[in-house]
């Protein structure tokens, strides 16, 4: 299992830095030529809601990406430190309103429509957005 880590400050500049290097590992990895778009499109909105969950939540942790190439799948992790939510309890220290709610919502809807396989988990120390997708083997050249 090969891994890249990516780790840069919560800016908005610095998330295409994050979806070209995701494409690019994708690309080495074995993803589908036409499944390179929507990973760097998924791995955009992931980083982008990375970036304004720290910005909302004032993190100054960097945002984490790793890029995990295993034998038949490529998986990108993208995670926060933002306090989230939990389930029956308010986020600590957050005061969300309506809109970013709806924001951080339709971020994850994006990701679900671009990616099907994702998991996000949450909870007060941070978040995680897990995206993977097949890969094909090398072809056997044989001369």
């Amino acid at each position: 299992m090969a891994t890249v880590e990516l780790r840069f400050s919560a800016l908005p500049e610095h998330v295409r830095t994050a979806r070209l290097v995701a494409a690019a590992v994708a690309r080495r990895a074995g993803v589908d030529e036409a499944v390179l778009d929507e990973v760097r499109l998924a791995v955009g909105e992931a980083c982008s809601r990375a970036v304004g969950l720290h910005q909302i939540s004032g993190v100054t942790a960097p945002v984490k990406v790793a890029l995990i190439e295993d034998e038949k799948q490529f998986s990108i992790e993208v995670g926060d430190e933002a306090p989230h939510a939990t389930p029956g309890g308010d986020t600590p220290g957050a005061q969300d309103t309506e809109a970013e709610v709806e924001e951080d919502e339709m971020g994850l809807a994006v990701i679900s429509g671009l990616v099907d396989d994702v998991e996000v988990t949450t909870g007060q120390n941070g978040g995680l957005i897990r995206m993977t997708w097949p890969t094909t083997p090398p072809a056997v050249v044989i001369p």
